[in-house]
């Protein structure tokens, strides 16, 4: 009776050992593929997985494009013209994370390869002549500019843009790595890399959105750039790095506009390395912050590195942390006080405020006591690195 047991004991072991997890493992889901083309009328999730973006694609009114963490989204030069675009009352939704960004980028990795991201809302303007309306100049030819301050396009976190800055087939229109047309405060923008574009990293025209922990590198015009009356007020860790080619670190003006608002933005760094050359040299830009058609703003914890002079066919330019364009913006901005740069630390940095030559003599600055202020202690931005801030191996923070 005991070796029935036994063999019977033998065999329910053999049997269940037969059944194990390690003989039958579960399947791991690989990364689906796709193609993102043309214009989307109903909602879509791509869910993670790698996607070949083809053309001018556009999400309409009333419609959600959503994209898992981890997906990669690449498009072709040699196709034609490719970009995102989000059209008013459209919303994108990019699921990112710290260790899953979402990329967006293109096959061949040369600078202004592609339109980058384009986000269009509901939120107010105030354009030239003080116009609530304005014509975008990305090539779509989009009237934009309308009244819900508080309007959604929907929320992009731990997002990456590579290689955009596309100049379009039309020969003149030219794309940031993210634009952002009057869009609301309901729009969340958190954790964006802008990589070695052939324009801006990051434009606002006009709108009410805000934008956190935010990374400007390598592009060739200016890092962050804004104009029609923009008036993000909770802005928070800007960083830019600026190589080979680049121009203003933050371009800053209101379309000849005097408003009585003004962005905010806080922790601040600006970087240029040594040897960079502006995009053009018929038009030299070499300084940190400049101010033009009566920019304004409050600015503060700001460090600022490698921003000094820069020679060419004779002449030397002078690179400032500060720069004031033009008298108007002097008058109505600067000596009212909606003009505050405050704890800002430099290195390498010629001046720390300058006036533009106008009319053949330089503008006189002088900011209102306390409006301007120099600091030993700014630390600039602070974010923690990870694989949403690398790129090809490299920790686009260090």
């Amino acid at each position: 009776m005991k070796t029935k047991f036994l063999a019977l004991a033998i065999s329910l072991g053999f049997l269940f050992t037969s059944c194990s997890d390690d003989d039958n493992p579960t399947p791991t889901v690989g990364p689906t593929t796709g193609e993102i083309t043309g214009t989307y009328t109903a909602d879509q999730t791509f869910v993670y997985g790698n996607y070949t973006l083809n053309g001018v694609v556009k999400v309409n009114s009333g419609v959600t494009l959503t994209f898992e963490a981890g997906s990669t989204i690449t498009c072709n030069k040699s196709n034609g013209d490719n970009a995102l675009v989000v059209l008013k009352g459209g919303k994108l939704i990019v699921n990112g994370t710290a260790d899953a960004p979402v990329i967006f980028t293109e096959a061949s990795g040369i600078p202004g390869s592609w339109g980058g991201i384009t986000l269009y809302g509901d939120a107010p303007i105030n354009a030239a002549k003080a116009s609530s309306t304005s014509t975008s100049e990305d090539g779509n030819f989009i009237v934009y500019g309308g009244s819900n301050k508080t309007d959604s396009s929907g929320s992009l976190k731990y997002v990456q843009v590579r290689y955009a800055g596309a100049k379009l087939a039309d020969g003149n229109s030219e794309l940031n790595g993210f634009s952002f047309y009057a869009v609301g405060s309901g729009t969340v923008l958190d954790h964006l890399v802008s990589y070695k574009g052939n324009d801006d990293g990051f434009e606002f025209y006009g709108g009410t959105a805000s934008m956190t922990n935010a990374i400007s590198y390598g592009n060739t015009d200016d890092s962050f750039d804004w104009q029609d009356g923009w008036q993000g007020a909770a802005n928070t860790n800007w960083y830019a790095k600026q190589m080979v080619k680049g121009n203003y670190g933050m371009e800053i003006e209101s379309s000849n506009n005097n408003n009585a608002y003004f962005p905010i933005v806080s922790n601040i760094t600006l970087i240029r390395d040594a040897g960079t050359e502006p995009e053009t040299s018929s038009s030299v830009e070499i300084d940190a912050i400049q101010f033009k058609k009566q920019g304004n703003g409050q600015f503060n914890n700001i460090v600022i590195n490698g921003f000094g002079n820069y020679a060419t066919g004779g002449v030397t330019y002078t690179g400032a942390a500060v720069k004031i364009q033009d008298q108007a913006t002097n008058t109505d901005q600067v000596n009212t006080g909606k003009i505050k740069v405050t704890n800002v630390k430099m290195t390498n940095t010629t001046v720390d405020v300058l006036g533009a030559t106008v009319s053949g003599s330089p503008l006189t600055i002088s900011f209102p006591a306390g409006n301007f202020t120099t600091s030993t202690t700014a630390t600039g931005a602070v974010m923690n690195s990870g694989t949403w801030s690398t790129v090809d191996g490299v920790d686009l923070l260090k």
